[in-house]
């Protein structure tokens, strides 16, 4: 089996997995790595309602050497 890696425009990728998708020989593996835009919307809805729990009090904030250690 090869593989083959390909840079797909934004506005044509929707196409194109329509496209292989409906081909029998073609495995598609999930992208993890690129958030759809529901994702990315929920995730700044998350941080938003994080930083507002935190400025209440009802949540304890990281320090940034707290985060940076995580990393």
């Amino acid at each position: 089996m090869r593989q083959v890696t390909l840079n797909i425009q934004d506005s044509k990728f929707g196409f194109f997995m329509d496209l292989i998708s409906n081909l029998d020989f073609v495995k598609i593996e999930s992208d993890d790595a690129s958030p759809t835009k529901e994702e990315i919307l929920q995730n700044i809805k998350t941080g938003l309602r994080e930083v507002e729990m935190i400025e209440r009090g009802e949540m304890k904030a990281t320090t940034l050497k707290e985060f940076l250690d995580e990393i």
